[in-house]
């Protein structure tokens, strides 16, 4: 692929003045992108082996509010260092970005040199590890949605975030003369993450005015989680040189459809079988993907939060706009929570549409991992297909409809807690909670505007 480096890479790119910058990541609790940029000599010197950072990073809110409550940092132990380890598989150039590459970072305790294990890159490699011992791997994609903005970030900013202007002015859901308009943006967003080592397949219109969807090709669990903060990252970046905005929130008005990201799952071989398909099966599933769906289905409710981590998430869950209300399987159904594609092939697999674009994607693959493995280990059975329209269906499993309840789900999660670790989940129930709390006390444009006057 166009853009992966090595260390010798990028020695020389160095030498000949083509890179000068280093952008040394990790990624926080809410997926973004937290570090630092390194002169290249500097990085080549010694900033390869590890670097510092604040260790408030994993425990803030969207705003960087320091948060009181968490057990792994606080006021009371001095805010002091993680460090940064860099994983030079990641590195690559950023071509959007002038003389600059990107590394991602493993976050270790500044003592014990041991992964934290509530940085979300260790959560997931965790659920890896244990897939591997059983001779596994996790093979995901995920597909990202957006909307585009005819204004800059700038300048909704200024404009408090109203009278905000999508790219279209229609329903532009596989639309080529629309989208043929936006390819400024769209085209030197394909190109530029296609040249910093992400393989992208295509991107697409979608189901509203002014959104979009773009498609990479599938990877190892890893692998996808580390190219999707890089997606949004990159998408952020390269609309604002452009002068547009973009974004990611599950829900950014009651008026248009909601951001997803659906995730697609497939166990293999560590040598490279498919192991969902099974030709004699009815749809062609395995009964070791119909046990990894049946764990996914029975901890659905206790996973929710990982998939929808945001009071603005939970907006996404209405009937008639693609975004599920129902924890349940299908066939190629777009209603379900969990859709099953590529049936009888081999690329039949498990697409889980529970979740937001605002997930943090190696929380989300962990959880569901975490989920399938049960389901194989315990040998669940799969619950019949549900049929026809969901939004419908009566006396079948719902998803959470708060973040209040699904904090609470995973809360009393015996399985979460076993899988990921208790002080894992009691951090994230905890992250979750404080948004609930921030959320309660806040008096809302649509309360004031129905209550001012006649309440």
């Amino acid at each position: 692929m166009p853009g992966k480096l090595t260390l010798e890479d990028l020695q020389t790119a160095a030498s000949t003045g083509d890179i000068d910058t280093v952008l040394v990541v990790l990624v926080d609790m809410q997926g973004r992108l937290m570090g630092k940029r390194f002169h290249v000599d500097f990085f080549l010197d010694s900033g390869w082996k590890e670097t510092h950072s604040c260790n408030y990073l994993l425990a803030t809110d969207m705003e960087m509010e320091t948060v009181d409550g968490y057990k792994a940092t606080s006021w009371e132990k001095g805010y002091g260092d993680y460090i940064m380890k860099a994983d030079l598989g990641t590195l690559r150039r950023i071509p959007w970005l002038e003389g600059t590459a990107l590394v991602l970072c493993d976050v270790l305790d500044h003592h014990t040199h041991a992964d934290v294990p509530h940085s979300p890159r260790a959560i997931l490699k965790k659920q890896v590890a244990r897939l591997e011992a059983m001779g596994l791997k996790a093979m995901m994609a995920s597909e990202l949605e957006f909307f585009l903005f005819e204004e800059s970030f700038e300048d909704l900013r200024h404009m408090g975030y109203r009278g905000m202007t999508t790219i279209s002015g229609y329903n532009e859901d596989y639309h080529i003369f629309q989208t043929s308009k936006e390819e400024d943006v769209m085209r030197a967003i394909r190109n530029g993450l296609n040249g910093a080592d992400i393989p992208v397949e295509n991107s697409k219109g979608e189901a509203s005015a002014g959104q979009e969807e773009i498609n990479v090709r599938y990877a190892d669990a890893l692998t996808m989680a580390d190219r999707h903060v890089l997606i949004k990252n990159g998408c952020k970046e390269i609309a604002w040189s452009k002068g547009r905005a973009l974004s990611f929130m599950a829900k950014w008005s009651d008026k248009a459809a909601g951001n997803s990201s659906h995730l697609h799952q497939s166990l293999w071989s560590l040598d490279g079988t498919p192991l969902f398909f099974d030709p004699d099966r009815p749809h062609g599933m395995s009964k070791m993907m119909e046990h990894f769906l049946a764990g996914q289905l029975a901890h659905a409710e206790e996973l929710t939060v990982f998939l929808a981590p945001y009071i603005n998430s939970y907006k996404r869950f209405s009937a008639g706009t693609f975004a599920p209300t129902k924890a349940i399987w299908s066939m190629d159904n777009r209603t379900a929570g969990f859709r099953v594609c590529g049936a009888d092939s081999k690329a039949v697999r498990v697409e889980c549409r529970i979740g937001g674009a605002d997930l943090n994607p190696y929380l989300a693959s962990a959880a569901l991992i975490a989920a399938g493995l049960d389901g194989i280990e315990n040998e669940l059975p799969l619950e019949p297909e549900f049929k026809g329209d969901a939004y419908k269906g009566q006396d079948v499993r719902e998803i959470p409809g708060t973040l209040r309840a699904a904090a609470d789900r995973l809360d009393g999660s015996s399985l979460m807690r076993a899988a990921l670790g208790d002080d894992v989940v009691d951090h994230y129930v905890h992250a979750a909670r404080w948004e609930q709390t921030e959320m309660d006390r806040r008096v809302t444009d649509w309360e004031v505007m129905r209550g001012f006057e006649r309440a």
